[in-house]
């Protein structure tokens, strides 16, 4: 399934909110045909959390079709890195030094792709991401890796927590770090994203309906 009423319903609350947010329409465990109707559509932007599962699915769409951006919202290993830069456009994860090494063995690749640091906001054992104290260092260590194009950062807030609060974070390391807007709210908690003029919101599960 792909509800595009409901996908026209929030893009015309972020035109109303004056906004420049960005949909990515996250279609992990969602099939093919989902895809492609959601494209028929005029979506072009699209989200999948692991590199096998985006290359079935839009390998073969990306080559036919140039205007297609995929973004990369889950973690990324490191036997992985060099499949996912040729199949992404954006990553969202960037979360350790180890990935940081393995991207700068394809320099001339990573200067084409855009980058957003994954910031552990709730400090929760179970998720990836940069604890927020580190931040502003490991951005330093990216740019040493010659990882620069760091456009922004993500976060997942923590399900049983207000995610303003979260938000809050990332709005102010994204002031003391000089970046861009970041890559906040999903399904759940988009429109409290909103207020933070958000580069993008990745949403799935209410374009989709649940996964398989």
């Amino acid at each position: 399934m792909f509800y595009f009423e409901e996908y026209k319903k929030i893009k015309e609350n972020i035109d109303f909110l004056g906004k420049k947010t960005e949909i990515i329409a996250i279609s992990k465990n969602h099939p093919p045909e989902d895809v492609k109707k959601a494209i028929s559509c005029g979506l072009e932007i699209f989200g999948e959390n692991r590199v096998q599962e985006a290359k079935f699915k839009f390998e073969d769409i990306k080559d036919k079709n140039k205007k297609i951006t995929l973004h990369l919202t889950g973690p990324l290993q490191t036997n992985k890195v060099n499949s996912a830069l040729k199949l992404f456009d954006v990553f969202h994860t960037l979360d350790r030094e180890k990935l940081l090494k393995e991207m700068s063995k394809h320099s001339d690749i990573i200067k084409k792709k855009s980058f957003f640091i994954q910031v552990n906001t709730g400090k929760e054992a179970s998720k990836s991401g940069i604890l927020p104290e580190h931040t502003k260092s490991f951005l330093e260590v990216c740019r040493r890796y010659g990882v620069n194009n760091i456009q922004g950062l993500m976060c997942i807030p923590p399900i049983n927590e207000n995610p303003k609060k979260h938000f809050h974070i990332i709005n102010e390391l994204t002031k003391d770090c000089g970046l861009g807007r970041p890559s906040i709210g999903m399904s759940s908690d988009y429109k409290d994203a909103l207020s933070f003029d958000p580069k993008y919101i990745r949403l799935g599960t209410i374009l989709f309906g649940k996964r398989a």
